[in-house]
């Protein structure tokens, strides 16, 4: 009995761990509907594009080597440096900003008062788009990214043992270091939110864009600063998820992670990602860990989804969402 328990304690604490992961992808789709009511595919690929732009920036890699030598027929793929990972991160950081601006300029600014499901295509595009870009830019090859964080891909998993009852249960050090990592950045936004000039006005676009208008507010500075905090947000989730398993394309697909914390959680509420996304991971361990061996297991994969679909079914604005009144 002793033995189960610590075993379930340590299926509890990785749940835990994951679940702050999952809630880090989510908090950028909830920065970006919260400020214009546009849900952003694109996070995922956004995530993506920061790791891949960061690893190529680290190793000094030549933006579009691939396309430079099939035109020209060279053979240059570095430009001979390694660029400290502190400071790669400074200047992926800038890219992510340059980025934001872009987006807005060239494709959110003209769809202004379009209808909701115009600005939702419109963000499937641009995740495509994004896609192809980071193809273009650094190859579609997987890339190790080596941050200093304890674990990194095809390396052997560094972990702390703990003792309880006399048995041990292991956790990962990354996903330790991840979770600091994360919470550190929830508590950094929600402190951005409430005690600056910026946070403020961004909660003031959230409730009522006509009225942050009349009191001067600029919604192309508000978006463009949103959009750069999602991709902030998917840089560090990028690195986190990157260095778990690598930069590869199949790291866009975290976004799909994303949606059941999301429906649980409220699409516009910061908490809300949070919670949603502790009880996602917890949830989907405990599971696999009680009643996955009846049935079989890999119950992981589908447990989220079920779970958001009775949500859908039985509270659709999630746990923190706002409720949706409209009079007829």
């Amino acid at each position: 009995m002793p033995e189960q328990l610590v075993f379930a304690m340590e299926v509890f604490l990785n749940g835990l761990m994951a679940g702050v992961l999952y809630a880090l992808v989510a908090l950028g789709f909830v920065l970006i509907f919260k400020a214009s009511g546009i849900f952003n595919f694109a996070q995922g690929v956004m995530a993506l594009f920061a790791a891949m732009t960061l690893v190529g920036i680290m190793e000094g890699q030549v933006p579009f080597s691939h396309l430079i030598n099939a035109i020209f027929g060279t053979d240059i793929h570095h430009f001979g440096w390694h660029v400290p990972a502190l400071f790669a991160i400074i200047l992926t950081v800038g890219v992510m900003v340059l980025l934001a601006m872009a987006v807005q300029k060239f494709v959110m600014g003209h769809l202004v008062n379009q209808e909701p499901i115009i600005l939702f295509m419109a963000t499937i595009g641009l995740a495509y788009f994004l896609e192809g870009l980071s193809d273009l830019m650094w190859g579609s090859e997987i890339k190790k990214l080596d941050v200093g964080l304890p674990q990194g891909i095809n390396e052997t998993i560094d972990t702390v043992t703990y003792e309880i009852f006399g048995y041990g249960f292991f956790i990962d050090n990354l996903d330790i270091v991840a979770s600091v990592i994360a919470a550190l950045l929830v508590i950094a936004l929600m402190l951005f939110s409430q005690y600056t000039k910026q946070g403020r006005a961004l909660r003031a676009v959230a409730d009522d864009h006509q009225a942050a208008l009349s009191v001067g507010i600029s919604l192309n500075f508000i978006w463009v600063l949103v959009w750069s905090l999602a991709g902030i947000v998917a840089l560090v989730a990028g690195i986190m998820w990157g260095t778990k398993s690598g930069v590869q394309f199949s790291l866009s697909l975290i976004a799909l992670k994303a949606l059941p914390v999301l429906m649980l959680g409220g699409f516009t509420s910061i908490p809300g990602a949070i919670v949603g996304g502790l009880i996602i991971g917890v949830g989907e361990k405990m599971f696999e860990f009680a009643i996955g061996p009846m049935v079989g297991g890999a119950t992981e994969n589908w447990f989220a989804y079920v779970l958001a679909l009775l949500f859908l079914l039985f509270r659709p604005q999630g746990l923190f969402g706002e409720k949706i009144i409209e009079r007829v």
